[in-house]
């Protein structure tokens, strides 16, 4: 294992330890800031999850996929938007979006599309990986979809739709393509090996993820099965919830150069875990002299619950704000005010404005938990316990 930690946090170095010891953790890194600067900063196993012993070792600037933790980087793109004045949250996306207004979808606000309440989590037909690569291709199949629930009167999880979704309003609103967005107005300007649409000459950087299981461990407790109503949700292939994460057909290899380079704001962000918790820093406070990306107004818009309850694609309890997760028992954070967006399988990164802190954890070794994972939730843990003491 490599790396630091500030005094106190110890803890955190122990508990991100044992994820390899005792939950099977290939190769991973952590990265916690407090109040703009990292007090642990950690890095171990291998850059492929594939890799023999021995192989070629995680290094500090190793980067991967998140997954839906991409989805805090399109939420953070529309409220930027928002606080600069280009983007009305209560306007109708056709305002932006005309062609959005076809099926019934005319009252369809911005903000519903940040919380989840666009009512169209899945497409009719499924789009190949190749189309869902073509930012034309995927605007116009969800400008045609018809809502499988009235706009704004429920939500469900849009887990690839949001990412079109949000990507095409940033083009309309700027002119300029969701990926140059990010690279121009948040990564470069905070210094972040974060991409959503890898370039060529990052790809060296890039390690290899797939799955794996999770090894039973002694200080996680009994392993809890999923709920009937959950298994059966995920195991029907008509359900809204098996059609939600099956919008592209077949399921894409997220290790292809080609998927990489595709710009999916819902679930292809690559970065680093120093990245992945130095944005969500920047979002609650200065970072190396530079001033907070939101302000007051646009943060407390991020953390204020927008939906809640009984979630119809991810058939359980979730909690919105405006386009990030609320700490809750599907996505447990810090404490209350907490914000930010896991990974499915692993990947996890937050903000906590009460404590000033920020947390980025990135894996290779994916799982097939959705919203909370054993691995990620011991580093919480940790981060919750030196905070304490």
């Amino acid at each position: 294992m490599h790396g630091t930690v500030a005094e106190g946090f110890e803890g955190v170095r122990d508990a991100f330890a044992r994820n390899f010891t005792e939950r099977g953790e290939r190769g991973a890194a952590l990265t916690v800031h407090r109040d703009g600067r990292p007090v642990a900063d950690l890095w171990a196993g291998t850059r492929d999850v594939d890799a023999a012993p021995g192989g070629e070792p995680w290094r500090q600037d190793t980067a991967q996929i998140v997954r839906s933790a991409t989805k805090g980087v399109a939420a953070a793109a529309l409220l930027l938007l928002h606080q600069r004045g280009q983007l009305d949250l209560d306007a109708p996306v056709a305002a932006y979006w005309p062609e959005y207004k076809a099926e019934g979808k005319e009252r369809t606000l911005v903000r519903h599309v940040l919380a989840h309440r666009a009512g169209i989590p899945a497409l009719d037909r499924p789009l190949t990986p190749a189309e869902a690569a073509d930012p034309e291709r995927t605007a116009a199949a969800v400008a045609a979809q018809r809502p499988f629930w009235e706009p704004g009167t429920d939500h469900g999880y849009h887990a690839h739709t949001y990412g079109w979704l949000t990507a095409e309003l940033v083009r309309r609103v700027t002119g300029v393509p969701f990926g140059t967005w990010v690279d121009q107005e948040i990564a470069r300007p905070l210094g972040l090996d974060l991409w959503v649409g890898l370039p060529p000459e990052r790809a060296r950087r890039v390690g290899r993820i797939g799955s794996t299981e999770a090894p039973v461990s002694a200080s996680d407790g009994p392993r809890l099965r999923p709920r009937r109503g959950v298994s059966e949700a995920y195991a029907d292939p008509g359900s809204l919830t098996r059609r939600a994460f099956a919008a592209i057909s077949p399921v894409p290899d997220e290790n292809d150069p080609a998927y990489r380079a595709a710009v999916l704001p819902a679930s292809n962000g690559i970065m680093t875990a120093r990245a992945l918790s130095r944005f969500h820093a920047a979002l609650i406070g200065p970072v190396d002299g530079a001033p907070p990306l939101f302000d007051p107004a646009t943060l407390d818009l991020a953390r204020a619950e927008a939906s809640a309850g009984p979630d119809r694609v991810l058939v359980i309890t979730t909690r919105f704000g405006a386009g990030f997760m609320l700490h809750g028992s599907a996505s447990p954070l810090l404490g209350p005010g907490s914000f930010g967006h896991p990974g499915r399988g692993g990947p996890l990164g937050f903000a906590d404005p009460q404590s000033g802190t920020a947390f980025g954890y990135v894996t290779n070794g994916l799982r097939k938990s959705v919203t909370s994972d054993a691995r990620a939730q011991a580093l919480v843990r940790a981060v919750r316990s030196a905070l304490a003491s």
